[in-house]
């Protein structure tokens, strides 16, 4: 199974965190990935759909990132970047979402690493492979 992440470094800290955590999930799951990395947020949609198109053979896409606070345009940056995430995911792309709002640095922190949010999309990314395994979309 070969997944690609796709992560935002805007907030470096927290994008380690997060991506350590999904490194370690998809180890785990004994997936093979690539990483490729973007300065925000809302180029990663874009970029998961490049990489679809791009003949280059991924299973399943790990979207990671972090926006921090909560007043109008970072909540509009993240809604619009989650919306392009849910888009690709109902078009039939197996994308595990790990993109926070939060509303400082340190709780961004606590989600990445008490909550394990880098986790959790790396596995969501892996269950979705297999369910389109199981449903014959995986040739």
């Amino acid at each position: 199974m070969n997944i690609l992440i796709v992560e935002s470094r805007y907030f470096p800290a927290v994008a380690d965190a997060l991506l350590d955590r999904a490194t370690l999930a998809l180890e785990k799951g004994g997936a093979r990935f690539e990483r490729f990395s973007l300065p925000g947020v809302l180029e990663l949609p874009a970029a998961i759909a490049a990489a679809a198109r791009s003949g280059r053979t991924f299973e399943g896409y790990v979207a990671l990132g972090c926006v921090l606070g909560l007043a109008a345009t970072p909540d509009t940056l993240y809604r619009e970047t989650v919306r392009g995430l849910v888009t690709l995911g109902t078009q039939g792309m197996a994308i595990g979402n790990g993109v926070l709002l939060a509303p400082d640095e340190g709780a961004a922190m606590a989600l990445a690493m008490n909550q394990d949010a880098g986790g959790d999309a790396a596995r969501a990314a892996l269950s979705l492979v297999v369910l389109r395994e199981r449903l014959g979309l995986l040739s």
